[in-house]
């Protein structure tokens, strides 16, 4: 999980789903050893950190943690001097749902903008909302001249799957439709998120590919939520440890899936670990720390990728912890990891 305002406290001291595939556990007897260290300059900062901040989040925790939260990022910030316009839409939402709140922000210097990033945040499907995140994604949109829609989507356990994944096609499907007026030519689309939204962007990319939905020109992947299944070795080596542990995925995932969660019938739309047929999707960028959770799964999921011919770019950064870029923007791994992002992105659109 990753959030862009507060760190987290700690306790008081669709269409039908493909065919569930094998969860990426551990093979039976083989040792997983010690945690991978820390970046020495990230372990730095989280040292600190570590006085308000839990890896292990438990659903009593939940209400604390929102009502801890800190105000969403104001208009003038996002403005960034002038640089963006910025708007907030109601659109339809999905069959018998309440509309979706999108955030808009268009970049001042050109009547043409090269692309537009979809922007899904984070927070373990339980926190955040649509500005949480973004300022990562504005600095992509002044150097490429990009507009960014942020959605809204409705956050669990109140709102369980597939209620959060269909707010964000909804939305998806909104900005495809007026990229136009936006300034921004069809199909240059990119989808985008960090943690619960790199999940959503996954979920998103698969909606959009099996119900023909808008073309897309990529999804950029960071530190994705992607298996309610548990149990991969950087699970069992990160307990405890770092930013969002096994705890916390746990509490986020059952909050979306309810008794369901890690059972044979979950949707590859929640949980696109799940996924046969990756066949087909938009070319991928996926980055994940060497020392979190996601480590595996997404290592997994990449590779999966690759494998199906989809164009993929896999980073995997030596001592990262979870959402580091955030927590520790200035380390000199979270600047290559952040510059990564954007060269892939400045490729990407390029080429198309």
């Amino acid at each position: 999980m990753t959030v862009s305002n507060p760190p987290l406290s700690s306790p008081a001291a669709a269409t039908p789903a493909t065919p569930a595939s094998t969860a990426s556990t551990a093979t039976p007897g083989t040792a997983v050893g010690p945690p991978p260290p820390f970046d020495p300059e990230l372990a730095a900062a989280l040292e600190p950190l570590a006085r308000f901040l839990t890896p292990s989040i438990t659903p009593e925790m939940l209400p604390r943690l929102r009502a801890a939260s800190a105000p969403s990022v104001p208009d003038e910030e996002l403005r960034r001097g002038g640089a963006f316009t910025v708007e907030e839409l109601s659109v339809p939402g999905p069959a018998g749902a309440p509309q979706v709140g999108l955030l808009v922000c268009r970049p001042t210097a050109t009547a043409t903008p090269a692309a537009v990033v979809y922007h899904l945040h984070g927070g373990g499907m339980i926190l955040g909302d649509n500005r949480a995140g973004v300022a990562e994604i504005l600095d992509w949109a002044e150097a490429l001249h990009l507009v960014v829609v942020s959605v809204e989507y409705r956050l669990a356990p109140e709102h369980p799957h597939p209620a959060p994944v269909e707010d964000c096609y909804a939305g998806l499907l909104w900005t495809a439709a007026h990229a136009g007026e936006l300034g921004v030519a069809s199909g240059r689309v990119v989808l985008a998120g960090t943690s619960a939204g790199g999940g959503l962007a996954a979920a998103t990319a698969l909606l959009a590919r099996d119900r023909g939905g808008p073309a897309l020109a990529g999804q950029l992947l960071m530190c994705p939520m992607l298996d309610d299944r548990g149990g991969t070795p950087s699970t069992v080596q990160m307990a405890g440890l770092g930013v969002w542990d096994g705890t916390s995925n746990r509490t986020g995932w059952a909050a979306l899936l309810g008794d369901g969660v890690g059972g044979p019938d979950v949707s590859p739309y929640a949980a696109p670990a799940r996924a046969d047929d990756l066949a087909g999707l938009p070319p991928a960028f996926v980055d994940v720390g060497s020392a979190e959770t996601f480590r595996d799964e997404d290592i997994d999921y990449a590779t999966r990728l690759l494998r199906a011919g989809v164009q993929t770019e896999l980073h995997v950064w030596p001592g990262g912890f979870h959402g580091f870029t955030l927590f520790a923007p200035q380390a000199r791994i979270s600047q290559e990891c952040a510059a990564a992002r954007l060269n892939w992105l400045r490729r990407l659109l390029t080429a198309a």
